[in-house]
């Protein structure tokens, strides 16, 4: 800016912090160095006339020594609050003063509400990287993501957000770089308010730090231009600069003693499994993830965030979880950060680390147990059956969460629920039904790593295979996982790739794999196209039918403008019985929902599952009012029905071994 600026950062413990501007052709050498002085709150300031738009500069700081601390006076460090940044080799990084300006071109956030949502969790990179609709030279960029192909495709699908992995500045560890691997995944940030590098098309990553935010404010306009939010998956629990002694880059310079949560021998406490955690039992931590929440919301136009390990962000001083945690309580209170919608992946791995349905309203949470129940009932239940002739599970678990998991997230409402088969971690859908074990060798840990309790099967065969029988089981099987999460309660959230069958080779862990493992498949072959019309037909229908989609949780009593109505009923088309829901062999269930339109009218739909690998004669309830049903999906068709299939009240339904049908109430 004209005449200088004002910089300003925070350390409670070092005793000089300078500004070091850098020489632009060689930034190994400082031109200027800019004393700081210590002001109100230890925050360190200082005003200079070379503090310009595009200078190029670093930190450095002098502190106490002492097992807490970990000052190293010569060595350069990055600006927390930093808005570009550049790599000069692995392990030297420079700030850079970059311009905000950017033309939205009258472009508004899409708004849509949280009961409309359909989530598509995606990495930005692996998503693009190989689609032939697009120009080589810029697959797996910012531009990619807002390429027309892309935006076109996620059109197609019908989901509403796409949730990007994270995409703030992070860097390798060293272990995976000495193995020749990279942190693909990113979930190791080194700075909380620039945009990562690499993603970046190669010809503005040349032009520089302020080139790249245009180019990622570009992909968000065009996305939004499209009625489309992006979300971003932020990780504040932790940093990249590993446990005690790990590579310094930026905090740990700063201010050992207070970003890290430690004790008083300088052993860091970590909850994150990642070598360090972020003591968000101090003000000046909580400040720094709002401070850098808020710019995303308003300088990018960002309309959420999952919160990756985010019971670390809600531990007080004394490393316990509160709900009532200044971290949450500041983000509601805060007026641009509370109009983005904050998803919380609900635990961590410290001490009482599970946290899923005890963050306060405001706070959907991932679901773990939606998954688990899910996969077991479609899955391991089915396994199960054929090695023992028993099942584990009857229905009672799949209905309440089918049903919006009232019994977890009993305050406020389903949408509390973020429900979820798989994600970037674990299997692929596809992997899901056809491998027992995961197949991890290419990630260097000879099999270590990645979850053993997967609840897959992989239907009479390891892998990949010929036989069209098992293809088919497979196939019917995926459209009876993602069938429940589409159709249930609560927002969806469907990873990437999924809707085209796409394989890890079994790899249940593949968050160091920047090769054809990860990225999308774009080859065209008819079931992965067919499996695509079938989520698109699935998202179309939750996007029609709000009885799909309550917002409150559901009762036995006639539906209201407050509520929707949702009744059960048994194999037979009676009412579901107590035996009906206790006993394990009782594996068919309907479920009729009620949703009042606008108009007066009644919405009504019947979801009908089959458990079993048996065809079942079920008879179709026959509820007053009701003349028939008109099928609108059929797990068991590789495509949605051709023309109207109509079903009278009452009569018997012939239904294919583990499958499930929707139908209109005529």
């Amino acid at each position: 800016m004209d005449g200088g600026g004002v910089f300003g950062v925070w350390s409670e413990h070092a005793s000089t912090i300078s500004l070091h501007i850098l020489n632009p052709e060689d930034t190994n050498e400082s031109l200027h160095e800019i004393p700081l002085e210590r002001g109100d709150g230890d925050i360190w300031t200082a005003s200079d006339d070379r503090l310009q738009r595009g200078i190029k500069y670093t930190l450095r700081a002098q502190g106490p020594q002492g097992p807490r601390h970990a000052f190293q006076p010569e060595r350069n460090l990055l600006d927390p609050y930093a808005k570009g940044l550049v790599r000069e080799s692995p392990r030297d990084y420079h700030c850079v003063a970059v311009s905000r300006d950017f033309d939205w071109e009258g472009v508004e956030k899409p708004g849509t509400a949280l009961s409309e949502s359909i989530i598509y969790e995606a990495h930005l990179r692996g998503l693009t990287r190989i689609n032939p609709n697009i120009p080589e030279e810029i697959r797996g960029s910012y531009a990619a993501l807002g390429h027309p192909a892309t935006i076109d495709y996620l059109t197609r699908l019908g989901i509403t957000a796409v949730e990007l992995l994270p995409i703030q500045s992070f860097i390798s560890e060293p272990r995976l770089v000495n193995l020749g691997l990279i942190n693909y995944w990113g979930y190791n940030t080194i700075n909380f308010f620039t945009p990562h590098m690499r993603y970046a098309s190669e010809g503005n990553r040349a032009k520089g730090p302020e080139a790249m935010l245009i180019e990622l404010k570009s992909a968000i306009r065009e996305l939004h231009r499209a009625g489309i939010e992006v979300i971003m998956d932020v990780v504040y629990n932790h940093t990249a600069e590993g446990g005690q002694k790990g590579l310094t880059y930026s905090y740990r310079g700063l201010d050992n003693s207070n970003y890290y949560r430690q004790d008083d021998a300088g052993n860091y406490h970590d909850t994150t499994g990642c070598g360090n955690s972020l003591d968000f039992g101090r003000p000046m931590v909580q400040r720094l993830m709002l401070d850098s929440l808020r710019y995303w919301v308003d300088e990018f136009q960002i309309d959420g965030f999952r919160f990756d390990l985010a019971a670390t962000i809600a531990r007080d001083e004394s490393n316990h979880f509160t709900p009532k945690h200044p971290s949450l309580v500041g983000m509601q209170e805060d007026p641009i950060i509370s109009s983005a919608k904050l998803i919380v992946e609900p635990w961590d791995v410290g001490m009482g680390g599970w946290q899923t349905g005890n963050f306060p309203p405001g706070f959907p949470e991932w679901n773990d147990r939606f998954r688990d129940s899910v996969r077991k009932f479609w899955l391991e239940d089915v396994a199960t059956y054929r090695s023992s002739g028993n099942h584990h599970n009857g229905v009672q678990e799949l209905a309440g969460r089918i049903s919006g998991s009232q019994d977890i997230v009993s305050e406020g409402s389903p949408l509390g629920s973020v429900n979820f088969i798989t994600a970037h971690d674990g299997f692929t859908l596809w992997d899901l039904v056809s491998y027992n074990v995961k197949h991890n060798s290419a990630n260097g840990e000879s099999g270590r790593d990645g979850s053993n309790n997967n609840l897959s099967f992989n239907h009479g065969h390891e892998g990949e295979t010929s036989n069209p029988s098992i293809n088919y089981q497979r196939r019917k099987a995926a459209r009876n996982l993602m069938g429940s999460l589409l159709l249930s309660a609560g927002v969806p959230m469907i990873t990437a790739g999924d809707e085209r069958l796409k394989t890890q080779g079994g790899n249940n862990n593949a968050y160091c794999q920047d090769n054809i493992i990860t990225w999308q498949n774009w080859d065209a072959e008819s079931h992965r196209d067919d499996f695509f019309s079938t989520v698109a037909h699935l998202n179309k229908l939750r996007r029609q039918y709000p009885a799909l989609r309550p917002r409150d949780f559901t009762k036995a009593e006639p539906a209201t403008p407050q509520h929707d109505q949702m009744l059960w009923f048994s194999v037979r088309g009676d009412e579901m019985t107590i035996e009906d829901w206790h006993y394990s062999e009782r594996r068919t269930l309907q479920r009729l929902s009620y949703h009042l339109m606008n108009d007066g009218t009644l919405q009504g739909l019947l979801l009908t599952i089959n458990g079993t690998e048996a065809v079942k004669n079920v008879r179709l309830p026959k509820p007053e009012g009701v003349t028939s049903f008109e099928l609108l999906w059929d797990s068991a068709l590789e495509l949605s029905p051709r023309k109207p299939l109509v079903f009278a009240a009452g009569a018997n339904l012939r239904m294919v071994e583990t499958s499930m049908q929707l139908f209109l109430v005529r």
